[in-house]
């Protein structure tokens, strides 16, 4: 068993560092990234990656971070690739992040300095009952964190640092992978695959201490396009028809169990997301999820025949619906692939945590990348309360989750011949 009692965890301060770097992606951006603000925080990571000694690091022009921790076995193991997301999200600011460690925490309510209306509360948040004693970390009210994803990245930058230094731990070729543009769907659209050249891989984007997902939702977007009658409405009497009101009656249409807030758990949903337009014109964009691809068609069926028969009492009116794959449940994938799962629960045990394998009601960049041919599951990098100024973080979580990925890559390379 490997000794961290003696190591220094890096883990926190590169966390902190990163936090206050504003990357927030912007969903109606055409470029990639879709931000040029998140190539900030890309550089310095190929600096630091440098000061390691990682020589092949490299932002690339669509900003995205590739790096190589070179094999220190004689053993052929797979190459395996761990990789976080840069960027935050785009629904609660990211500018100014300053982060706050509460050192010791006592199971009280956090109140937070520069808000104080923004209250991380004991009873609404469970997990905190398990921090008792630990050091969390919050921002002062104003922003969010960034620790989805900013926690994973900096949990990958500790363990290289702690392979480099502690040679005796025997490891296969590791690639690192840090992609822009996850939170708005888009995290892998420019990874170049072939480059990447790994065989497995593992995000580091997940919420509990000891949590590995290996089950995601699948999904699509859905947008219908509204094309009303308009007139003056001083003379619309039988003539107006309006696309706000066709828009309106749709969306109320919705069954009430399968929206996101009356579902829990494998239960899917549809949930308009935007809505754009005038009286001639309406756009309405959905998210469709669920965890098996029938169940998904079978939603956006139902959306559209919602949407026909609202219609058919509006005879001169007509619409446009399209549906776009985003991603894919990556079980599918892993399934197949078992062993790959199998070790990252091995290494969580290691580090003296439960392991718990779990679904996810949403998505990470492994589910698309599972679909490119890099198996890819989700482990824990203990981000909570995330896209909003409640997010917080444990010190101690981010470091068992350090720990985890040094566990894992040496089971990779004990287990290979």
């Amino acid at each position: 068993m490997m000794d961290f009692t003696t190591y220094k965890h890096t883990v926190t301060e590169r966390f902190i560092r990163y936090a206050k770097i504003d990357t927030q992606s912007d969903p109606n951006s055409t470029t990639c990234p879709s931000t040029m603000k998140q190539k900030n925080l890309g550089k310095l990571l190929v600096e630091e990656l440098k000061l390691m000694g990682i020589k092949d690091a490299e932002l690339d022009e669509h900003g995205y971070v590739y790096a190589t921790l070179p094999s220190n076995t004689s053993k052929e193991v797979p190459v395996i690739c761990f990789c976080s997301h840069m960027d935050t999200s785009p629904d609660c600011s990211g500018e100014n992040v300053n982060p706050m460690i509460h050192t010791k925490y006592d199971g009280k309510d956090i109140v937070l300095p520069n808000d104080k209306n923004q209250i991380i509360k004991f009873a609404e948040h469970p997990d905190l009952a398990a921090q008792i004693g630990n050091d969390i970390v919050t921002t002062d009210g104003t922003t969010l964190l960034g620790a989805d994803n900013k926690s994973g990245i900096a949990e990958i930058m500790d363990a290289v640092n702690y392979l480099i230094q502690h040679p005796e731990v025997k490891h296969g070729a590791i690639r690192i992978l840090f992609t822009p543009d996850e939170e708005i769907g888009r995290g892998t659209d420019k990874v170049n695959i072939e480059k990447l050249a790994a065989k497995y891989g593992y995000t580091m984007d997940g919420e509990s201490l000891g949590h590995i997902e290996n089950e995601t939702f699948s999904a699509d977007g859905v947008t219908i396009t509204i094309h009303g009658i308009p007139t003056h409405p001083g003379f619309a009497k039988n003539k107006m028809e309006h696309s706000i009101k066709i828009a309106a009656e749709i969306i109320n249409r919705i069954p009430k169990d399968k929206t996101p807030e009356t579902t829990e758990k494998k239960q899917p949903f549809m949930h308009p997301v935007a809505i754009n337009g005038g009286l001639e014109q309406v756009e309405i964009k959905f998210i469709i999820r669920a965890f098996d691809t029938p169940t998904l068609k079978a939603l956006e069926n139902e959306l559209e025949e919602i949407t026909k028969s609202v219609l058919s009492n509006y005879k001169k009116s007509s619409y446009e619906f399209k549906v776009s794959e985003q991603y894919r449940n990556m079980k599918d994938m892993l399934d197949t692939c078992y062993f790959v799962v199998d070790y990252a629960l091995e290494a969580i045990g290691r580090t003296g945590v439960k392991p718990v394998l779990s679904s996810i009601r949403g998505g990470t960049d492994g589910s698309r990348l599972s679909f490119m041919g890099l198996p890819c599951p989700n482990i824990y990098a203990g981000e909570h309360a995330f896209h909003s100024k409640l997010e917080w973080v444990s010190v101690q979580d981010m470091e068992k989750a350090t720990q985890t990925i040094v566990h894992l890559v040496a089971i990779w390379e004990e287990k290979s011949k």
